[in-house]
Order: structure tokens, then C-alpha cells, then sequence
């Protein structure tokens, strides 16, 4: 097996400026991809992502876009293609978490988890599917959690959307697999990561887990790495846990 196995391919993580967008771009550069770092607003941050993966002899590109806008996540896509010639990666990786009780979330709040949650993947996936139809090849991984799996309370509405994501996703692997396009969902479980003040409280590691710690950016980028790989050729439709064990039922 090459070194490199995704030398030659192309691949856009949205939401990729920091956190586990930023070590899925790193992972991928390092397996031979080429990368188009996405952020919305904090573009020192992409090009930051964009100058390591380029020190480590990668090739890299940032474009700024609002993937909540359709026209500005069809640009992400065709600047992939503009730069590079094509599409083959799409990780589907921006993400907000809200935490409210059920009773006092606030009508827009519940549009803003779904317009990043959910609507957003579903606009980027409308750009790139086409052009993985037309060179029939693809790779779709999008980022779930373990909300929508353990019911986590006061986070009704980012429960709506994850599940919702995970439904778009395997309606992409079913009608597509004929194309070579595999669509998979990761889903995180604890991570450490930099997590602003609207996403609730972590749990602190090793509660209810049998790993007794929190899960790494390492980790969930090398599950993500793995399915665009020709080891993950043969997988599709899939959720895929990364947490440690606080979730063992099915997906």
C-alpha cells in the first residue's frame, strides 16, 4: 500500500480552521490529499491550518464561506475543483451545540442548530454529489455525536439535527453506491476539545466509559482518515462511534 494513498485526491472539511475540522485537514494532508480549509469567520485561523499543512509538503487552500448560504457552499465546492480539478473528500464537519431544556428554546435558536446542523450539509451535498457522479468516485463522511444516540437531555433540538444528518447521510450511500460514492457518519463520543460557553458543560472524563478519559482530535480524525482510504472502500451507510464505549448499541 502507497504511502500516500490519497495522493492526487481532493478533499473539503467544512468547518476545518480549528478543533477536530482542523486535525481531519492535517490527517488528510499527511495521507496525500489535497485540502480546502473551510471557516466562516476566523480566517487567521484557516490560513494558519493552511501554512501547516503546506510545512509538512501538502498542498492546501482556504476558502472563507458561510455553508449555512447555498451559493457560498456551492463556492466552497467548485473552489475545490477550480484549484485542484476535483472533488473526491467531502467531510461535512461544522457543527454548534445549543443546550437548553426543551421548553425554553427559543424559535430562532432552533433554526440557527438546524441551518448549521443540518441545512448545511445538505447545501454542501448538493454541490459536491454531482461532481462525484460525473468522475464516479466519492467520499462523504459527515460529524454526528453521541447525543442523538444516548439522548442527551436539553439538547432537543441538536438531537433533531444530528439525527437528521445521519438520515441524509445513508440516503446519499444508498443512492449512490452505484457511482463509487461511500457516505459514512462519525460520531464522537467526550473530546477534548476548545468548546465555547453556548455548548453546555463537558461531563469530565471517565464517566460511564469503560476507557476512563476523554477521547483525543487524533482519534476521531483517524476513523474519519480511514473510511476515505481504499481500506474503507467496502463501508457505507454507517455510524461509526468514537466514545470510549458510553455507547454500544446499535447505530
Amino acid at each position: 500500500m502507497s504511502e500516500t494513498p490519497l495522493k492526487g485526491q481532493v478533499a473539503v472539511i467544512t468547518g476545518s480552521a480549528r478543533n477536530i475540522g482542523r486535525e481531519i485537514a492535517l490527517q488528510l494532508a499527511r495521507e496525500g490529499a489535497a485540502i480546502v480549509v473551510n471557516g466562516r469567520s476566523d480566517k487567521a485561523a484557516a490560513q494558519s491550518v493552511a501554512r501547516e499543512i503546506r510545512s509538512i509538503g501538502g498542498q492546501s487552500t482556504v476558502c472563507m464561506a458561510d455553508v449555512t448560504e447555498p451559493e457560498a457552499a456551492a463556492h466552497l465546492m467548485t473552489t475545490a475543483k477550480n484549484t485542484f480539478g476535483r472533488l473526491d473528500i467531502l467531510v461535512c464537519n461544522a457543527a454548534i451545540r445549543r443546550q437548553q431544556p426543551f421548553v425554553d428554546i427559543p424559535i430562532e435558536e432552533w433554526h440557527e442548530v438546524m441551518n448549521v446542523d443540518l441545512n448545511a450539509p445538505f447545501y454542501c451535498l448538493k454541490a459536491a454529489i454531482p461532481m462525484m457522479i460525473e468522475q464516479k468516485y466519492g467520499r462523504v463522511v459527515t460529524i454526528g455525536g453521541s447525543t442523538l444516540h444516548l439522548l442527551t437531555p436539553n439538547r432537543a433540538h441538536v438531537t433533531a439535527a444530528k439525527m437528521g444528518l445521519l438520515g441524509l447521510t445513508r440516503a446519499i450511500a444508498i443512492e449512490h453506491g452505484e457511482f463509487n460514492i461511500t457516505a459514512n457518519c462519525v460520531a464522537p463520543g467526550h473530546i477534548e476539545t476548545v468548546r465555547g460557553a453556548s455548548a453546555g458543560n463537558r461531563s469530565t472524563g471517565g464517566i460511564e466509559r469503560p476507557i476512563e478519559r476523554l477521547g483525543s482530535m487524533a482519534e476521531v480524525a483517524s476513523m474519519v482518515t480511514h473510511l476515505c482510504k481504499p481500506e474503507g472502500a467496502y463501508v457505507t451507510g454507517q455510524c461509526l462511534h468514537v466514545n470510549g464505549g458510553m455507547y454500544m448499541g446499535g447505530a
